[in-house]
């Protein structure tokens, strides 16, 4: 079959071309149309995705079988409609939501305790570690009151301040049952 005297197979290579472009393109240039694909409702990746899955299985079911052009389209928008959704369920969604897991804020990081790592000096800075689900976070430090804390001492974060976490001595109940 042909369609405006192109052959289907021409077809179905120049859109896989062009939507292996665009993918390639939304790649570099993702977070601009995501904001447009935001403003619309539609994910552009869903869109591409679905572009190439139709193009690609279209292609190749018109140079491996012999069945009419109509029924190849079918199957193909078919074919690509339920990869987009796998692609969407076992994908995508579990991309987005496990990034959203692996962050965190400064803010985050108040009241959470951690571990002098590099000493901190009076009227100086030093390093400590938090260890969170995501792994361990190192973070510049100095004393709230501007005190010297020895390294390996655990210490609270009071607060956070340009990227510096300001922490007092912490020592928990249990810890002192422990050491009596």
């Amino acid at each position: 079959m042909t369609l405006f005297g192109t052959s289907m197979e021409t077809i179905y290579l120049t859109m896989l071309i062009i939507a292996g472009s665009l993918t390639v393109l939304y790649i570099f240039f993702g977070d601009i149309l995501e904001g447009i694909g935001e403003a619309i409702g539609l994910n552009p990746a869903l869109i591409l995705a679905f572009i190439t899955f139709f193009s690609a299985s279209g292609y190749i079911f018109e140079t491996v079988t012999s069945f009419s052009s109509l029924v190849i389209m079918v199957v193909s928008i078919i074919s690509a409609l339920l990869l987009d959704i796998l692609l969407n369920i076992f994908v995508l969604i579990p991309l987005s939501s496990a990034e959203e897991s692996l962050s965190y804020t400064e803010e985050s990081l108040k009241g959470r305790v951690g571990k002098i790592i590099i000493p901190i000096p009076e009227n100086g800075f030093g390093e400590i570690v938090i260890e969170s689900k995501s792994g361990m976070i190192s973070k510049p430090a100095t004393g709230y009151e501007n005190e010297a804390i020895a390294g390996g001492k655990r210490v609270l974060v009071i607060e956070v301040k340009k990227g510096v976490l300001y922490v007092i001595p912490y020592e928990n109940n249990l810890d002192a049952e422990h050491t009596v």
